[in-house]
Formats: C-alpha cells, structure tokens, sequence
C-alpha cells in the first residue's frame, strides 16, 4: 500500500535535513581535528552534540509553532505586521533542522567508532 503524498512530503524535508546533516558530520569532525586540533574520537563527539543541540532546538521550535503559531498569526493580522510567518512554514523549517540534527547524531557515532 502506499504511502499518502502528506506522509511522503514530510518524509521527504526530513530525509533532505538528515542528509546534509550526515555530511555536514564528517566536514565538522575533520575540522575540529585540522583547525582546533582535537582528537577524533573527542571531535565525533562533539559533532554528536552539535547534532543533539540543533535536533532539539528543532523540536522545541516546533511544539512552540503547534502552540503558539494561531496566535502569532492572529497578532500578526491584528497588528497588520506583515512579516509573512506562518505556522505551516514555521513547522516545515522546524522539520528540516530537526532532520539537520537527527542526521548528525546518526553519523557521528559511526565515526567515532571507526576513528575509536
């Protein structure tokens, strides 16, 4: 059975945010060991919690958007603020970094095992 087209539109800005998120992973590690001269299993561990920082930002970003987002919308509306946020958006961004994020706590630890 398929999947619906909303599941996979959502599956999709995920999946795009965990891909440059896994790449992202290895450019920081090798950065960290170049620039700053840290160890690489210290380096792998430290990508793991950038990833950990943007992932829960992410989430928080989002409960924040389901909460919120009418009401910023409204006052938005009422204020004749025309910033053009909106809580559909706010939530797809907040889907995208929250994939940036899972994506690197998912490759992270593979390089600190490979490297450790």
């Amino acid at each position: 059975m398929p999947l619906p087209p909303v599941v996979r539109e959502r599956g999709r800005l995920v999946a795009g945010g965990a891909a440059v998120g896994s790449v992202a992973a290895p450019i920081l590690v090798v950065g960290l060991v170049v620039v700053v001269g840290v160890g690489p299993l210290a380096a792998a561990e430290t990508a793991f919690a950038f990833g950990g920082l943007w992932f829960g930002l992410a989430l928080l970003g989002w409960a924040g958007s389901v909460a919120s987002g009418r009401a910023i919308e409204a006052a938005q509306e009422r204020l004749d603020v025309g910033s053009g946020w909106t809580e559909r958006r706010s939530r797809r961004a907040m889907a995208r970094i929250g994939g940036f994020g899972a994506g690197m706590m998912l490759v992270a630890p593979v390089i600190g095992t490979a490297v450790g």
